[in-house]
């Protein structure tokens, strides 16, 4: 799950609630989809164009490093949300994108840094393969506080997913900016607690839009 709502500096909190209408419809057309073995999910060929006359309002959205407003936003909530789960599945992530630009402080951050996946239809779009023997269920719930989600597969499951976040780094550019990476990386454990699996899963790197350091 994930939070709703965030006070942030120099953003209207009334497109922070639209921010909730629009997954609200979003989450409508994805919410007990099932991925059968061989089939590729694509977030945006089930959700259609986010236009105003299938109900979607102004929300935050981001562009060029910068917050703004626009009808659909807040659906990269989702798609944030549904890209952290498939990495603690065996689902095959084959088209996911991030933003060039780190625009937040790590504020009540609790998972790293480049572990979203931002949307933009048509063309900047989560796709999740299933390359598995199973059936598995995307299941979504718009709460009052929270964006819920899950996975379900035919059975249980015998391993855990970790993912885990290396060789972090802050620069100090040329240019006199910022820039900050990291790599993330998917382990898989056993049922006795072993290591049986460790997998590059991406690198990311952004330009950052704030100061990394506290003032005196």
């Amino acid at each position: 799950e994930t939070p709703l709502l965030r006070k942030l500096n120099h953003v209207d909190m009334q497109y922070q609630y639209n921010k909730i209408i629009n997954p609200k419809i979003a989450v409508s057309r994805l919410d007990g989809i099932v991925i059968h073995p061989g089939e590729i999910l694509s977030y945006w060929y089930l959700i259609g164009n986010p236009t105003k006359r299938k109900g979607y309002v102004e929300g935050m959205i981001l562009v060029g490093g910068k917050a703004t407003y626009g009808i659909g936003g807040g659906l990269c909530q989702l798609s944030n949300l549904i890209y952290w789960m498939t990495l603690h599945t065996p689902l095959t992530v084959v088209e996911r994108h991030r933003h060039g630009y780190d625009v937040f402080p790590d504020s009540d951050r609790t998972q790293p840094f480049g572990s979203g996946a931002t949307c933009s239809f048509p063309h900047i779009d989560l796709m999740i393969q299933n390359n598995t023997n199973q059936n598995f269920q995307l299941l979504l719930q718009v709460g009052e506080a929270h964006l819920h989600g899950e996975w379900r597969g035919d059975t249980p499951a015998t391993v855990r997913y970790v993912i885990v976040e290396k060789n972090h780094r802050i620069t100090a550019e040329y240019w006199g900016g910022y820039t900050r990476s990291n790599e993330l990386v998917q382990q898989i454990w056993d049922q006795e607690g072993s290591l049986r699996v460790e997998a590059p899963v991406t690198q990311n790197d952004a330009i950052m839009m704030y100061e990394p350091y506290l003032s005196e």
